[in-house]
């Protein structure tokens, strides 16, 4: 971008007389390569003014220049602009430029040259969108006067219609989105906006609307353009504004002032609305008549937007009790399926239990009853001896261990379902127990012809419940057998990494889903792997062993790489560093 000093601004020697306000002045920018051409053009047009206004002229040397002062003043209202500069065809590509790249269909394009046999005129006009072509020898001081005029016009007469057509879509976007809460201040908006177009000047303004009776009434300033748009939404003006307004609302008639324009509408409902409209010039008797035309069509609209608004309030209260209600019905519905799912897992666990019990303590008991019957005939037969009468005795002891230790178990589960497992916490070798709970699970794996193996160190210390942590380790080995074919591969490893104790148990079994993964250390869950040995499963040994080590202060997770792609446990302890070191 070209420095600020290329741009040369020209300002009239002669200072206008002060009015209190900012002279206003149309906007020429000339782009040509030859400084003559600017100082004819700004001697030329020193004293020139067109409906009371000057000309603030700005020059561009380059067509690059010009586009950097396009770019900064998107008001321009005329370029000069000469064909030939750094190149042949300069001029064209720039006039290329505002018509297809800077979108600008308003300014007017005046192409002077030198070279006309370089540009031919028929082919510049035909082919390019410029409104009108001089050699440079041909554009005198008058005819400059006279085109320049001529542009202006054609531009001011774009710049209305521009202007009125940006009300009217501002109106009939109002219309579009009535349902919207600012819809009335978008229609006083465009109703400012309309006027502003309509009566062909720049103008401030402000749009009040009262409402109630006399003595009750509030006042709502809609909308303020210009000057007064600090007023929007606000119910107090200016006093002497706050007069005008007032009177306007008692007389209850249009009213014409030197600059000030009051207009009154009522509405079919009783409603009233008063437009402030401060215009540069007094209006004419046309523009009276046409802006009383266009206020006398505004009483429905506004009519038709407070009714939409009132609609739109009673809908909103509506909505409001219908959500209070809505809400009350989910939180009911929502009680009524938590004690449905709590009454559902609960049925579900004691049919657990009661299959376990009627199952897992069948044996035991026929052990029992067969045992105190083989001891009764001991007993009977005299000759037997004390010897054979202890080993039944001691048969019966140990079926009855195990009926306690399945009790134990049962008693167990339903603690854990309370949320209420209790440790005893003690310095464990965590390589040991391992290695014990692997010794322990190989008869199963042998069955089933798989690989069970563990590496790791010996001794690793934890603190943790022995038992508890049993539990948990076997769990995931068992699960491992469960689920891994016949001769796959189950590994172990003990290690530590963190400054944690790690059990990680590797199987080459069916592995999980992402779904199952989400869900898997849930109580009764039903995974898409099954086990590969018809073995059956609870749903419950991976949420045991999550709340175990949970409640150790360590982590539990799985990976899989997907179905048939194995899967992978770890577990994840404290290590006590004090007696690791010693």
């Amino acid at each position: 971008m070209a420095d600020d000093q290329d741009f040369v601004r020209f300002v009239d020697d002669e200072e206008p007389p002060d009015s209190g306000e900012p002279l206003r002045r149309w906007k020429i920018v000339v782009i040509d390569d030859d400084p003559a051409v600017h100082d004819g053009t700004r001697f030329a047009l020193y004293d020139y003014t067109l409906h009371g206004q000057g000309l603030e002229i700005i020059s561009a040397y380059s067509a690059e220049q010009g586009r950097d002062v396009l770019r900064q003043h998107p008001d321009v209202a005329i370029v000069l602009l000469d064909v030939v500069m750094e190149s042949e065809a300069a001029g064209l590509e720039l006039v290329d430029f505002i018509r297809n790249e800077l979108k600008n269909e308003t300014v007017r394009i005046i192409l002077r040259t030198g070279q006309p046999g370089q540009a031919p005129e028929r082919r510049v006009i035909i082919d390019y969108d410029i409104n009108d072509y001089k050699a440079k020898t041909e554009l005198t001081a008058d005819r400059l006067f006279t085109t320049l005029t001529a542009a202006l016009r054609s531009f001011q007469q774009l710049q209305k219609l521009m202007d009125t057509r940006r009300g009217l879509e501002i109106i009939i976007d109002a219309a579009s989105t009535l349902f919207d809460f600012r819809s009335m201040q978008r229609l006083a908006e465009g109703v400012l906006t309309q006027i502003a177009s309509l009566l062909n000047v720049d103008c401030a303004g402000i749009l009040v609307l009262r409402e109630g009776d006399q003595g009750t009434e509030s006042f709502s300033i809609l909308a303020g353009s210009g000057c007064y748009r600090q007023f929007t939404g606000s119910s107090r003006l200016d006093e002497d504004l706050q007069q005008l307004v007032q009177q306007t609302f008692q007389r209850r008639r249009n009213e014409f002032h030197a600059r000030r324009s009051m207009l009154y509408i009522r509405t079919g409902l009783g409603r009233e609305v008063v437009v402030m409209v401060e215009a540069e010039r007094q209006l004419s008797e046309t523009d009276r008549a046409l802006v009383e035309v266009f206020c006398s069509k505004l009483s429905v609209a506004f009519e038709n937007v407070l009714l939409y608004e009132e609609l739109q309030a009673a809908n909103a209260g509506l909505e409001e009790r219908v959500q209070e209600r809505t809400s009350e019905l989910t939180q009911a519905n929502e009680r009524l399926a938590t004690q449905w799912d709590r009454l559902r897992r609960a049925n579900a666990f004691k049919r657990e239990i009661i299959g376990t019990v009627a199952h897992d303590l069948k044996n035991p008991l026929g052990v029992v009853m067969g045992r105190s019957e083989m001891l009764k005939d001991v007993l009977d037969n005299a000759q037997a001896s004390g010897e054979l009468a202890r080993e039944q005795i001691r048969h019966i002891e140990e079926s009855g261990r195990r009926m306690l230790s399945m009790v134990d178990s049962l008693l167990a589960d339903a603690m854990e379902d309370a949320m209420d497992i209790s440790l005893r916490v003690d310095r464990i070798n965590i390589g040991g127990l391992v290695r014990q709970v692997v010794e322990m699970s190989r008869p199963a794996a042998t069955r089933k012809s798989q690989a069970l193996a563990v590496n790791g160190p010996e001794f690793l210390l934890v603190e943790g419940d022995y038992d508890r942590l049993w539990e948990a380790i076997e769990n995931l080995v068992s699960n491992a057998i469960k689920y891994t074919p016949a001769s796959g591969t189950i590994d172990v490893t003990i290690g530590e990494a963190g400054g944690d104790a790690r059990i990680l148990v590797r199987d080459t079994g069916l592995g999980l889903l992402p779904e199952d993964i989400a869900r898997l250390f849930g109580r009764f869950q039903r995974l898409s792997a099954k086990p590969t040995g018809g073995e059956s499963s609870t749903g419950l040994g991976l949420s045991i062993a999550k709340k175990i080590v949970d409640l150790h202060g360590g982590a539990i997770a799985a990976e899989s790489g997907g179905p048939h792609k194995g899967t992978t446990f770890s577990i994840a302890l404290p290590v006590t560093r004090s007696v690791q070191d010693r």
